[in-house]
Formats: C-alpha cells, sequence, structure tokens
C-alpha cells in the first residue's frame, strides 16, 4: 500500500513540472523564421503529441488513482469492520469464558447431587431390605400369635405367671401378716383422721394408719424416731427395729417375685437392717481459703439404718423414708397408687391385698 503512494505521489509531480514548462514556453513567446516554422511545428506537433500521450497517462492514472483509492478505503472500512469483528470475538470469548466457569460449578454441583442421590438409593435400597425383613418378621410374628402358641398362649402364661406370684405373696402374708390392732386410743385415731385429711383422702376412704397396723404382732412407732430420749421405752425400740426388719424382708420377697429391682436396696440383718441410698450427697466442708464450700460425694452407696438404737434418729427416719419409697415403686408396679409417705404397714397392706386379688390374674 504504501508503494503505490509513493508511485501516485511521483507522477502527480511529473505532471506538475511539465505544465510549469508549457506555462514558462508561452510567457516567453517569441517570434520565428518562416525556415524555421517547420522544424517549429514538427517540434510542436510532437509536443501536443506527448502532451497528449501524458494527458492519456494522467487519465489512466488517475483512473488508476481512484480505484486504488476505492480499494484503501473498502480495505480500510474491511479493517475496520474486521476490528468491530475483533472485539465482537473477544467478548464473545469472555462470554464463552463465563459460560464455561458456570457450566464447570453446574457439573459439579450435578456431580455432588448425583452422588447424595447415589448414596440415598443405597440408603433407600438397604432400608428397603430391612423393611422387608421386618415386614417378614412381623408376618412370622403374625402368624406365632394367630397360632397354637399365640397370644392366647401368652395370656395363658402369664395368668400361671401371675397364680404362681400370687400363692408366693401369700406366703409372704401368712410368715408376716399385717392385721388390724382393736381398741387402740383415741389419740392415733385422731391423728390417723387429720393426717387422712391433711393428704386430700375423704373419711369414708380413710387410709389405716401405721400405727392401727401391726406386723406379726408388732408395732411400728414413729415417736422413737422423733422424740428419742432417756427416758425412752427400750422395748418399744426393739420392737420398732424388728418391725422394720419384718417389713423389709417382706418388700425384698416380694420384690424378687414380680422381678422388679428394687431403687434402693435393702441388706437384710433382722432387726439390724440397712436400706441403701445411691443418690450423690452434698455435705460442708470447711477450708482454709473457703470456709463453706460445698463437695460433691459420689464413691460409693450411702447405707442407712433401719433401727434407731445406738443410731442417729434422723438417718433412721430416712431409712424409714426409703423404705416406704420402695414400697411405693413395687404399689406403681402394679398400678395402685401409694398412701402417703407416712404409711408404711398401710402401703405394705395394700400391696399385699393387691396382689392377693383374683383382679391381679385377670388383669
Amino acid at each position: 500500500m504504501d508503494s503505490k503512494k509513493k508511485m501516485l505521489n511521483s507522477v502527480a509531480e511529473g505532471e506538475k513540472e511539465k505544465d510549469k514548462e508549457v506555462k514558462i514556453d508561452e510567457g516567453n513567446a517569441k517570434l520565428i523564421e518562416w525556415e524555421d516554422y517547420q522544424q517549429e511545428l514538427a517540434r510542436f506537433c510532437s509536443l501536443t503529441s506527448a502532451l497528449n500521450e501524458a494527458k492519456q497517462k494522467k487519465l489512466v492514472l488517475q483512473q488508476k488513482l481512484q480505484s486504488l483509492i476505492q480499494v484503501e478505503a473498502e480495505s480500510l472500512n474491511r479493517s475496520n469492520e474486521l476490528d468491530e469483528m475483533r472485539e465482537k470475538l473477544e467478548s464473545r470469548k469472555l462470554v464463552m469464558g463465563n459460560m464455561s466457569m458456570h457450566s464447570k460449578v453446574a457439573e459439579e454441583k450435578v456431580k455432588k447431587q448425583e452422588e447424595q442421590l447415589s448414596s440415598e438409593i443405597r440408603s433407600l435400597l438397604l432400608a428397603g431390605t430391612a423393611l422387608s425383613v421386618a415386614s417378614k418378621q412381623l408376618q412370622e410374628a403374625n402368624g406365632s400369635l394367630a397360632g397354637e402358641r399365640g397370644y392366647l398362649h401368652l395370656k395363658t402364661l402369664q395368668k400361671s405367671l401371675r397364680v404362681r406370684q400370687q400363692y408366693m405373696v401369700s406366703q409372704v402374708s401368712l410368715l408376716y401378716p399385717v392385721k388390724f390392732v382393736i381398741g387402740h386410743p383415741h389419740e392415733q385415731e385422731l391423728e390417723s383422721f387429720t393426717t387422712s385429711i391433711k393428704s386430700g383422702v375423704t373419711a369414708g376412704s380413710k387410709p389405716l394408719d401405721q400405727g392401727s397396723l401391726t406386723i406379726s404382732g408388732l408395732h411400728l412407732t414413729v415417736i422413737p424416731f422423733t422424740k428419742m430420749s432417756f427416758f425412752t421405752d427400750k422395748k418399744e425400740v426393739q420392737q420398732s427395729s424388728t418391725a422394720l426388719g419384718y417389713i423389709a424382708h417382706a418388700v425384698l420377697l416380694i420384690a424378687s417375685y414380680l422381678q422388679v429391682p428394687l431403687r434402693y436396696p435393702l441388706r437384710l440383718g433382722g432387726s439390724r437392717s440397712y436400706i441403701r441410698d445411691y443418690a450423690p450427697s452434698i455435705e460442708p466442708v470447711s477450708s482454709d481459703e473457703t470456709s463453706n464450700s460445698l463437695v460433691l460425694t459420689n464413691a460409693k452407696p450411702v447405707e442407712f439404718p433401719l433401727f434407731i438404737e445406738g443410731q442417729d434418729s434422723t438417718r433412721a427416719a430416712y431409712a424409714v423414708f426409703l423404705l416406704n419409697k420402695d414400697l411405693e415403686q413395687l404399689l406403681n408396679y402394679i398400678g395402685v397408687k401409694s398412701l402417703g409417705p407416712r404409711h408404711v404397714l398401710a402401703n405394705l397392706k395394700e400391696l399385699l391385698k393387691t396382689i392377693l386379688s383374683p383382679e391381679y390374674i385377670d388383669t
């Protein structure tokens, strides 16, 4: 392209110089002799022919120049179009790059979802197999229940077990009979009545207080546990300790027959029995840094005596409370409510009466 422009410029400059020479010749017109006329005429003809040829060449060059200018313009237009197309192509490349990034991210998400879906499908297959196994087991269980050794057989076995439990408990009732005391003082009746009213029980369904009941002919009185002194009757204290030993033995036997693990286990020793509490105890400990800090001790179960002689009355009263909690546990196991925390013998009698009733076998 540059060489073409140079050539066109040189041609144009040559034509300009020729035009200048012609003008100079016209300005310097001179007279010629006739003898030289032929030569001048021939020279003039040759000059005109040369001028015409130059004009024709000029026209040809102008045409070529115009065509070259058109070609140059078209090439410029084409280059501009190419630049625009390059810019569009770059923008398309950017768009395609973004789309490829998005497609990669979407592909990764799809792969993760496929993995999750495959894991869920595997879990569903496992669950389906487990469900089919469970359904087969259920069908087998339904078949066994509907067969000869089915529900009726289980009811029969349960009834025979209840009969056996009732018989064993009846032996306990014969070994440690809990009976009413006829003609006990009026003060104890009044105390029993007021206690039942405070606990929310009506007079028509007043529970039997432990002062009006005996176990194997022995009373269980709470007075030695609360008002123990030097002048307290030792015989009454020994009778209460023996009665507590009888109650503990009866509770332990009934719990073993009913196959109920007691919340507060018993360690039998006759009138020197103990009851264990597995709950952690909090005791105050004094030190140099803190005067009243609390220390939680849970190394081993604490035993509380079911007798008062030679023991702390508070620990003995707490032991009676725990024994009554074991009775409440057995009563709740057979579906009966407790008569209260101060009715040990009454709860034992209610337990024996409920187990020995005909309704216990049918339930």
